[in-house]
């Protein structure tokens, strides 16, 4: 269902819509989208483009409801999944009510930004936010500068807010803004609801964040989780879980799996402990690793892939 389609019928008594973050990969917009929603649903990492669906996390406040839409930071494509990523920004951006254009306050403003704040010419009917992140991490003549280098980037911005996701200083402004420049109408869904992710999709994004810590600089792109069975054991708290951790070649494979298979254990202990707060049992969970050459660049494979 499209975001204009979910609005039809709306009333006035609230103010409700659809809001996405863009920037450089690694800006923090993951960890500005859990810190919003209040609970863990997109997950983090220092490697760049670790998000790589349209994930949807849901803010409801008495006074009206934000979907986040978290997407892959815009970076330019070297394989047909880096392609893939970019056209589903661009479909995100188009059909949203305001776009948070992020930079960190660590790190000066570069034509990388230059390029995505002016691209945002191309969505007109959106209205634009600029937030600059992480200024827990940055002195006060940092977070200074960058405010002044993001301001003079666009002349339409709504606001210029300064916050961090780690401290929550001034979520709540950003929060307060957004919902002021959101449609009238009523929530978009249930209060308590906060993704519209699959338990499947959230298990195979606990596992890849597992597995992406400490891996090698061009490893991350190559990993992709599939969760191949779920089943909850009869007469028992358990939960057996089953997933394969694709790669593109054996080389990775034996990375993965590490000396005498430490390395994947240790992946194994990381995700098991998320996936157990997210199913609320104990959780048995089995990896297993698979080679699918080259699936970055292969139609065919992305598509068994979910992208």
């Amino acid at each position: 269902m499209s975001t204009q389609e979910e609005r039809a019928g709306r009333g006035a008594e609230t103010r409700s819509g659809f809001v996405t973050f863009v920037g450089r990969p690694n800006v923090g917009k993951s960890t500005l989208t859990n810190a919003l929603v209040g609970e863990k649903i997109a997950i983090t990492s220092e490697k760049p483009q670790t998000t790589r669906r349209a994930i949807r996390g849901i803010v409801s406040r008495s006074d009206g409801q934000l979907v986040i839409v978290d997407t892959p930071g815009i970076h330019r494509p070297r394989t047909l999944l880096g392609e893939r990523l970019n056209d589903l920004v661009e479909q995100v951006l188009g059909d949203v009510d305001v776009i948070g254009f992020c930079v960190p306050a660590t790190e000066k403003v570069g034509p990388g930004d230059r390029r995505i704040a002016a691209s945002l010419d191309g969505y007109p009917r959106a209205k634009k936010i600029a937030i600059v992140t992480k200024v827990d991490a940055a002195d006060r003549d940092e977070v200074t500068e960058r405010l002044l280098e993001v301001d003079a980037l666009r002349e339409d911005w709504a606001a210029v807010i300064p916050l961090s996701a780690l401290t929550r200083v001034q979520l709540d402004v950003l929060s307060d803004e957004i919902l002021a420049l959101m449609p009238a109408g009523p929530a978009l869904y249930p209060e308590g609801v906060v993704t519209d992710e699959s338990e499947d999709d959230r298990i195979a994004e606990i596992i890849r964040e597992a597995a992406l810590e400490g891996v090698r600089d061009e490893l991350p792109h190559s990993i992709a989780v599939v969760v191949d069975d779920i089943a909850r054991r009869e007469d028992s708290d358990l939960t057996d879980v089953h997933a394969s951790i694709v790669v593109e070649r054996d080389s990775q494979k034996a990375i993965i799996i590490g000396h005498k298979g430490g390395r994947l254990r240790d992946v194994g202990a990381r995700a098991r402990a998320g996936i157990e707060e997210l199913l609320g049992t104990r959780v048995y969970l089995g990896l297993h690793v698979r080679v699918a050459k080259e699936w970055q660049r292969d139609p065919k494979q992305l598509r068994r892939l979910g992208f």
